[in-house]
């Protein structure tokens, strides 16, 4: 562990990484003209249409964890470079689909293996991304994305007060 991660929270050790993640991914895919976040929407809707879906903004917005109305200012972005077409749900006229266009598939199939490089790099330390650490770490992760979380619980107010307490001392 590195000084700077010693005494560090959880908390604060995965804003740290994910903000590595963030800049490295950044970094990596400028030259194919996307940001990390264009990538995260790119990336999810080649995976979605893998499995035969054309999903709406605001399943992909569910699917990124973004905030639905940032899929809708990326997915327009994203139109205008000729990355993806979006189109009324033939189901719902209010919902907006979305599905990535010829260029699309290719940027993004350069974007992803550029990413997966990257993963490699940072899974490393874990004996790279198909160990059995990785695949522990992976899973843990899974486990805390999944974990509902609320600020105005009675267990945050808790933290609160303790750590209100600890200060008095």
């Amino acid at each position: 562990m590195s000084t700077a991660s010693e005494g560090a929270t959880p908390g604060f050790l995965v804003w740290r990484l994910s903000m590595k993640w963030r800049v490295a991914v950044d970094r990596a895919v400028a030259p194919l003209g996307l940001t990390h976040a264009q990538y995260a929407l790119v990336a999810s809707l080649h995976g979605m249409h893998r499995t035969g879906l054309r999903p709406s903004q605001r399943r992909l917005a569910d699917h990124t964890g973004l905030e639905p109305l940032y899929v809708s200012k990326l997915a327009r972005t994203l139109e205008s470079a000729g990355l993806l077409e979006r189109t009324r749900d033939p189901k719902d006229p209010r919902a907006v689909q979305l599905a990535l266009t010829e260029r699309g598939h290719e940027v993004t199939g350069q974007a992803i293996k550029v990413v997966h490089g990257l993963l490699q790099q940072l899974l490393g330390p874990l004996g790279g991304l198909d160990s059995p650490r990785a695949r522990e770490f992976t899973a843990d992760l899974a486990t805390l994305l999944d974990a509902p979380l609320d600020p105005f619980s009675e267990t945050a107010e808790n933290a609160e007060n303790a750590e209100n307490n600890e200060e008095q001392s």
